[in-house]
């Protein structure tokens, strides 16, 4: 005969299970936006009817960072998502591992590059002056080079003079181009009062004196001016972990303010991936330890 008692068990946490359900749909939902860009990019440029065209491009095609990163989110997001709501242990445990995977390789390549920076130097100095030469093969990587010259206000991997390396820049005298012995717009210095850019502005300006470049152009080359980025930006990291540059977010410059921003953001990254490992991990334990108990 049943007592008027219930017999409470061991229960699987709501409240976690419908966290990490939300959380991995809007990361799913993302991860297929990626992909969705990254294929409608491909079938603009032809390639998804010709497929052996991928390797055509001689430099660097950023569309490859568009399917990669929401391929990864797709994965994540589907593991976590279904996972969480199926109460499926290998779904959560290839979720976890997967990030733990993926913040082990994070902090590899920050270690790496502080060790090896030379060879990252060298690496980055290869990888910018070959795509470089491949400027006027791809819109996408055209785009991606002039947004990277505009964004550090350089101009070359080590100066304007790094793109005679390009078909249509360099100042031989076989060069029938217009754009012969000049550089991108997007190395030209910016005027405040022009509210139209002036995709011309570098034409001829390497026949100038070096002096006169510098009215011009950025004469800083692109790989100086990342190692400079590089090192602003860990003494803003020192000043977060001594929590003086946060207190101060108010009172400092734009500029400063930006960065630490970002590495805010750089940092919440992190974090919710640690988090995300030990929800996921706190819902296999409960999962698990409600099966133990049937």
């Amino acid at each position: 005969m049943m007592s008027g008692k219930h017999y409470k068990g061991q229960e699987v946490s709501c409240c976690i299970k419908y966290f990490i359900f939300g959380f991995n749909i809007l990361f799913w939902l993302l991860g297929v936006a990626f992909l969705g860009i990254g294929l409608w990019a491909w079938s603009e440029k032809g390639v998804l009817s010709n497929i052996s065209s991928i390797t055509d491009l001689g430099g660097f095609d950023p569309v490859w960072l568009f399917l990669v990163v929401g391929g990864v989110m797709f994965i994540l997001g589907f593991a976590g998502c279904i996972g969480a709501l199926r109460e499926n242990t290998f779904l959560l445990k290839f979720f976890s591992v997967f990030l733990g995977i993926i913040f082990f390789l994070e902090l590899t390549a920050g270690v790496l590059a502080f060790v090896f920076k030379d060879w990252i130097k060298d690496q980055l100095n290869f990888f910018i002056n070959n795509n470089i030469r491949a400027y006027r093969d791809d819109i996408d990587l055209q785009n991606l080079i002039d947004f990277t010259q505009e964004y550090w206000e350089c101009c070359g991997a080590f100066g304007p003079d790094d793109w005679n390396l390009n078909i249509y820049f360099n100042c031989t005298d076989s060069n029938p181009s217009r754009e012969k012995c000049g550089v991108p717009f997007s190395c030209c210095t910016k005027d405040p009062a022009e509210d139209v850019i002036n995709t011309q502005c570098g034409y001829d300006v390497r026949e100038k004196s070096d002096a006169e470049q510098r009215n011009y152009i950025y004469v800083k080359g692109c790989v100086p001016q990342f190692e400079k980025w590089l090192q602003d930006n860990l003494t803003v990291v020192a000043g977060i972990f001594i929590g003086i540059a946060l207190l101060q977010v108010r009172t400092a410059s734009s500029a400063v303010a930006v960065r630490i921003c970002y590495l805010y953001f750089i940092f919440l990254s992190l974090f919710l991936q640690i988090f995300g490992i030990c929800l996921a991990q706190n819902l296999v334990s409960d999962i698990e330890a409600v099966r133990a108990s049937w």
